[in-house]
């Protein structure tokens, strides 16, 4: 899964940041001087002739998704893990799905194709198929796993928008698959199920469109769960939960909280996010990043349960040191580091973010530090943080939630008989 150059390995966050006055980051320009001939969301020039809208993908083919109940895909491959214990102890975990879960998961990955094109084609890559591994396969413990291939903004487009180059991306052209994918799955698929919601970065983006669009309504359809959108800036109201980017849909601050978001954007605690940050602060000054830890949803710090790729994020310069003083390596993709890491919800002037600290013991024979910050021409890029391992940090606690919630779910009833879909 990894990336030609370091450039295009932070470009995932552009469609990350929600715009303040609640419009998803997904429909907005990348870059704000476009220049001409740029393609919006609503599918114009920006010299204003239209363009034609491509039709969305057919989800009837079941080649067009990433995930789906009954496939040998994406989602099967191996989650087998190592956990590495603060003695240098080494103890394998391994991972078996759930045969019969009771709810759904629908997820949106982040940019991450590597197709030159500015949309990507609907060929999944190792690269789409390494990055709904390493962030949504393990919710299969929980729910049935559905993950649409779509054509998104690709990292060429985003590589080619910071050069200044014109921007040529359909950024429509993703969102209209994602909710023909949507609505395919609530016809063919839901039969009356509870579902969580799930995207990061880019994927985040769309799906908060599609929440905004089809979802945010009063009362919100009971067969929304919760929704993580993790890698993204959702904005409320100072000390609010709720009122910003969403009308209805607030954070979520209990374990048993049904109809609710968890959202928040990772920085290392000895580099909080700068002015320049492009996540956890609203640019309205109304309104507030705003910050959910999925290890304690009423607030405080808590310790992660963490799943590391073995061999790094592949997008940073060079893989982890050895997890250990005495093996260099493990035998398994994933790695678990139970104590070294902790999260808590820190607030600054325009909004909160997730604040990992790393509980390094120069005395034990485990590793001290992780890799997953940003980097470019060997510089790490303060403004983009702990980005591309914002869910690997918990991911553990993510899927910990959605056992909560579809606990508290399957204790509730009268869920109505049919859920939102495009008019």
């Amino acid at each position: 899964m990894r990336i030609a150059t370091l450039l295009g390995a932070g470009l995932s966050l552009l469609f990350g940041v929600a715009c303040t006055s609640g419009t998803p980051a997904s429909v907005q320009p990348a870059v704000a001087a476009a220049g001409n001939g740029a393609v919006n969301a609503a599918g114009s020039s920006a010299a204003g002739a239209p363009a034609a809208a491509a039709a969305p993908a057919d989800y009837s083919n079941t080649a067009n998704w990433l995930c789906r109940p009954g496939q040998m895909d994406a989602c099967t491959s191996d989650l087998s893990t190592t956990v590495v214990a603060a003695d240098g102890t080494l103890t394998p975990e391994p991972y078996a799905p759930n045969a019969a879960p009771p709810i759904d998961c629908f997820y949106v990955y982040p940019t991450i194709s590597n197709d030159t094109t500015p949309n990507s084609d609907l060929v999944a890559g190792p690269e789409e198929k390494g990055v709904a591994l390493a962030q949504f396969a393990r919710f299969g413990s929980q729910c049935r796993l559905f993950a649409p291939v779509y054509r998104q903004v690709t990292l060429a487009s985003l590589r080619s928008a910071l050069t200044g180059a014109p921007i040529t991306a359909d950024r429509a052209l993703g969102y209209n698959d994602v909710v023909a994918a949507w609505n395919h799955y609530l016809q063919h698929d839901n039969q009356g199920r509870g579902v969580v919601l799930v995207g990061h970065s880019q994927g985040a983006g769309v799906l908060t469109q599609l929440i905004s669009t089809l979802l945010d309504t009063q009362p919100l359809d009971p067969r929304l769960i919760s929704a993580l959108l993790i890698g993204t800036t959702i904005s409320v109201p100072k000390g609010a939960d709720v009122g910003g980017t969403f009308k209805n849909l607030p954070f979520c601050r209990a374990n048993e909280q049904l109809g609710c978001v968890i959202s928040y954007a990772s920085f290392r605690s000895t580099a909080p996010p700068p002015a320049s940050s492009r996540f956890a602060q609203a640019m309205d000054p109304n309104l507030v990043g705003g910050c959910s830890n999925p290890a304690a949803l009423a607030g405080g710090p808590a310790p992660l349960h963490a799943y590391l790729n073995a061999n790094g994020p592949g997008l940073t310069s060079a893989p982890p040191g050895p997890w250990t003083m005495a093996s260099p390596t493990v035998p398994t993709p994933f790695v678990s580091v139970p104590g070294l890491l902790t999260a808590e919800c820190v607030a600054g002037e325009r909004g909160s973010y997730l604040s990992i600290t790393i509980n390094a013991d120069p005395a034990d024979p485990r590793t001290d530090d992780i890799t997953g910050d940003v980097l470019a021409a060997g510089m790490v890029q303060a403004d983009w943080g702990l980005h591309v391992i914002d869910m690997h940090l918990a991911m553990g606690n993510l899927v910990d939630q959605v056992a909560a919630k579809g606990a508290a779910y399957a204790a509730r009833s009268g869920a109505p008989a049919t859920a939102a879909t495009t008019p």
